[in-house]
């Protein structure tokens, strides 16, 4: 297929500028049956989170007397893109994600607080356009704290690379696919420790460290959204227990 045209008079095709990321909505405790939940739809794509425990381990022979565990679930739905996703269940690159998606936030819950217990973070793509796991691990982050499930620091995460020479943040379905470089980043916010580094394609050093102070001011704007998501879905529930 013939590489579309990635950039015009100056800006990207959908008119954004290097830095400037798509449209990011983020509504909490949208799930009724979840301990906790979020929903985000940036840009294209639409992504719900739901959150169950701390609970009882099942298998109980995978509890830790110490902790609890954290069973991520990362899933693309069958009618979440045209391409590669026709069929339901994990697939090799959902197990991936799900893994990484676990590891980031073993660094940040507070998991010594419930020994022998398992915390499930389910997370489900229901429409796709490039960058689904930065905005799953967002919607993640927001889902966890719906929950009251205790952290060390909200995590923000951003996808960045280049295109067409060109560096820029949270890349849209076609630069993904037809661009130089794509790196997800995922942080805390507070301290900016890097939680999650991936790099499809090849960079120079100097243009990783300006993707990454890219990323770093991208995700103030994204935990902005985050912590008001967070408040209005605290603010909601205060009248709903009053009523």
């Amino acid at each position: 297929m013939e590489k579309p045209e990635l950039f015009k008079n100056g800006k990207r095709m959908d008119g954004r500028t290097l830095e400037e990321t798509r449209e990011v909505r983020i509504m909490s405790g949208v799930l009724k049956e979840a301990v906790g939940s979020a929903f985000v739809q940036w840009g294209g794509n639409k992504v719900i989170a739901g959150v169950y425990g701390p609970r009882e381990c099942i298998p109980r022979h995978m509890a830790n007397p110490y902790k609890a565990i954290i069973k991520c679930k990362y899933m693309m739905s069958p009618f979440a893109s045209t391409e590669g996703h026709g069929r339901s269940g994990p697939n090799r690159r959902s197990i991936e994600i799900s893994k990484v998606i676990r590891e980031v936030f073993e660094n940040v819950v507070l998991v010594n607080r419930f020994p022998k217990t398992q915390i499930d973070l389910n997370i489900d793509i229901l429409q796709a356009e490039g960058g689904t796991r930065v905005a799953a691990i967002t919607a993640a982050a927001v889902a966890l704290a719906d929950a009251g499930i205790p952290m060390r620091d909200m995590v923000s995460a951003i996808s960045t690379g280049k295109i067409d020479g060109q560096l820029v943040v949270d890349l849209g379905k076609n630069e993904d696919n037809y661009g130089e470089s794509d790196v997800p980043i995922a942080m805390r916010h507070r301290t900016k420790e890097i939680l999650l580094l991936q790099m499809d394609g090849k960079l120079t050093k100097e243009e990783l460290k300006k993707n990454l102070e890219m990323a770093e001011k991208a995700c103030e704007m994204i935990n902005k959204k985050q912590t008001d998501a967070i408040k209005a879905g605290y603010e909601k529930k205060e009248v709903e227990f009053k009523l």
